[in-house]
């Protein structure tokens, strides 16, 4: 460690901001499973401490990894025997009402730039969990209930200030490094440290939004009847689809609808979610949004152990409805849940070459979320069910996956996630990154380095 506190004075590094000791407390993941055990820990504060970190891993021949806030349930933000470098104090958000923007920092949570952009009645494309930090979220891809309307989150960035690999600092717009701002949109942080981006912001204002849960024995029926519903949804209404457990450790099938269109306009368009079946509750009514995502962080809260597998459908095919009802009654732990999140209007018109991401056509992306407590008896038990259903969604899926849920190891997926934009993808990591000193989430597996 003397050696490497002399590099990182070398390289300009504060050595007091090297911290030496990892725990739990200094580094709080998502997933409890996914401990950090790295060398050391960088706590920047600026872009000019992220160079500085960047050099001094480099120099001192340590792998490095980027650490906005732990959300990523594979744990590839705490990178072990590595370098950690910590942006989750760069959490800055700029708001320019005039053209609609907000620079956000690197390590800011999703609801937190919704709360202060909505001050002034504007809206980013966010996910549906405000715990998740913003830009990791966007540069993965960014499901979430605006896509209909807006794109993806990662359709919605406009420019970024990157530190590569030879800690210099790039800016990233449609006028400078253009196909790297392309890879930015999806690519994931496998091109150096996003440190701030701007993000394009909409007008919204509150949203007709909550749940309406049904019993287990309506699953079939429910989810049977939704799916002309998801064919036919406006880009204005959002119908998330959630399997999980209620407190008394039911299980229950529930509607997740969004409305983003005229609020008057809300109680109508949701109208036909409870019309599925003979709900057991309907909690839907006007809501600012940052808000919405705080009630929907409380069912994910971190600490504890997690694996999550993703499948793309095209529909809720009747194949596909038996597949997750036979899922939703085979979970052992109450925590385990699998949550379907549509992908339809604004976000299936975006041009496929305009952006790194690789699926444009409608579907509904599966997220099938094993998770227990530390020490409890389902551990492997609910890992194991989250591997089982994904091989059983295998047949009635389509090719790829979701990159930011994805891992290396499901190598069938990663080779088929950006489809006909993988040649390019690692054309540019190729000549921004040779070295890969950046792994973030997975790239097409031919890359070398």
């Amino acid at each position: 460690m003397v050696v490497l506190e002399a590099i990182a004075h070398a390289q300009g590094l504060d050595r007091s901001r090297l911290i030496t000791e990892i725990d739990e407390a200094t580094l709080p993941m998502w997933n409890a499973a996914t401990p950090a055990q790295p060398i050391a820990v960088v706590r920047c504060r600026n872009t000019s401490d992220v160079q500085s970190a960047v050099r001094t891993a480099r120099a001192a021949g340590l792998g490095l990894s980027v650490f906005s806030g732990g959300n990523d349930w594979a744990g590839r933000s705490a990178r072990a025997g590595g370098l950690i470098i910590d942006i989750s104090a760069m959490d800055g958000v700029e708001v320019d009402v005039t053209t609609r923007t907000a620079r956000v920092g690197g390590g800011v949570r999703s609801d937190v730039v919704s709360r202060l952009t909505e001050e002034v009645g504007l809206t980013p494309v966010t996910g549906s969990v405000g715990l998740v930090h913003l830009l990791g979220l966007v540069l993965g891809g960014g499901y979430g209930p605006l896509n209909g309307r807006f794109g993806l989150a990662c359709d919605n960035l406009v420019s970024a200030e990157l530190v590569t690999a030879d800690g210099a600092t790039v800016h990233v717009d449609a006028e400078n490094n253009p196909d790297l701002l392309w890879a930015l949109r999806g690519g994931g942080g496998n091109f150096g440290v996003v440190t701030s981006a701007v993000i394009r912001l909409h007008e919204v204002g509150p949203v007709h939004t909550g749940m309406v849960t049904f019993p287990w024995s309506q699953a079939t029926s429910v989810l049977t009847g939704l799916n002309p519903l998801l064919a036919s949804s406006p880009d204005e209404l959002s119908l998330q689809t959630i399997i999980a457990s209620g407190a008394d450790g039911a299980p229950f099938v529930a509607v997740m609808p969004t409305w983003s269109g005229p609020l008057q306009r809300g109680p109508a368009a949701v109208a036909p979610v409870a019309e599925l079946g003979d709900p057991s509750s309907v909690d839907v009514g006007s809501s600012a949004w940052h808000v919405a995502m705080t009630g929907v962080s409380a069912s994910f809260p971190p600490g504890r152990h997690v694996r999550i597998r993703t499948r793309n459908v095209p529909d809720l095919s009747r194949r596909v409805i038996e597949r997750l009802v036979e899922a939703g009654a085979t979970r052992n732990s109450p925590y385990s849940a699998l949550s379907i999140h549509p992908f339809h209007g604004a976000a299936t018109r975006v041009p496929l070459d305009s952006a790194a991401f690789g699926e444009r056509r409608p579907h509904q992306m599966v997220e099938i979320i094993g998770m227990w407590l530390a020490g409890d008896q389902f551990g492997c038990a609910d890992a194991d069910w989250a591997d089982k259903v994904h091989r059983s969604l295998s047949s009635v899926a389509m090719p790829g996956g979701y990159p930011n849920l994805l891992t290396s190891d499901n190598f069938e997926q990663v080779k088929h996630a950006y489809g006909a934009n993988s040649e390019r993808i690692l054309a540019v990591k190729r000549r921004v990154d040779p070295a890969g000193v950046f792994s973030a989430i997975p790239l097409p597996p031919d890359l070398v380095g």
